[in-house]
């Protein structure tokens, strides 16, 4: 198992190599392979263990009603599948869970996780910051996927990355990114931005987005 991987990950954050081995080795845990393309869960199944990417990276997904993918994140090793839902009285999978590379997982069932929290108030603390972590990005993403336009979406997630005072936004993704974020086709993204550009509220420079007018560009986030 890569133990220097896992040192990188937030849940044994501020502990080294060797303290992360002793830990894992106190508790049962499994290691389970897999290969691209693997549904590693489905929105409804149990969680029933803590999940850890140790190689790889897989994907967060859903189905709207009417059928259509929505990516909601890429999950790359370190990081930890559905931690926010190990513990309570609805712990299931809210995605579907795909693997985009060959890779493989640390597997640790939910009395022996509590177990090695218990030994570890690091751990702990980390474990508590994780899914507080995780509970603000899905209200943030449940806000997001409410505005009905793809020009509110735009607006809202170059506001959100520009924060209150700067007006140059690095996108850091495609716009086949964005789509597939958005839930949406990629030429709606590109018609969308180019319909914002020609209405004088930004200007796009490849990866890179000029904020113009913000009120008027903070409007469209009513439509």
């Amino acid at each position: 198992m890569d133990f220097i991987k896992l040192s990188q990950a937030p849940l044994f954050k501020g502990l080294n190599r060797d303290e992360i081995q002793r830990l894992i080795e106190s508790v049962p845990h499994r290691v389970r392979k897999f290969r691209s393309g693997t549904i590693i869960a489905q929105s409804g199944d149990l969680v029933s263990s803590l999940i850890l990417v140790v190689n790889g990276i897989v994907k967060g997904e859903m189905v709207n009603f009417e059928g259509r993918v929505i990516k909601i994140e890429d999950i790359p090793a370190p990081g930890a599948l559905a931690a926010a839902f190990i513990f309570g009285s609805r712990n299931r999978f809210p995605v579907n869970v795909i693997a985009l590379s060959d890779g493989e997982l640390l597997m640790i069932e939910k009395a022996d996780f509590l177990d090695l929290m218990m030994k570890d108030n690091i751990v702990l603390a980390n474990f508590l910051d994780m899914i507080s972590n995780r509970s603000q990005f899905l209200s943030e993403k449940i806000k997001f996927l409410n505005f009905k336009t793809i020009r509110g979406k735009l607006a809202h997630f170059l506001l959100q990355k520009a924060g209150k005072e700067e007006t140059s936004v690095s996108l850091g993704m495609t716009q086949n990114d964005i789509a597939d974020f958005f839930g949406v086709a990629r030429p709606s993204v590109a018609r969308a931005l180019g319909e914002m550009e020609e209405d004088g509220l930004i200007e796009a420079k490849g990866k890179n987005i000029i904020i113009i007018d913000r009120k008027r560009l903070a409007g469209l986030t009513n439509d």
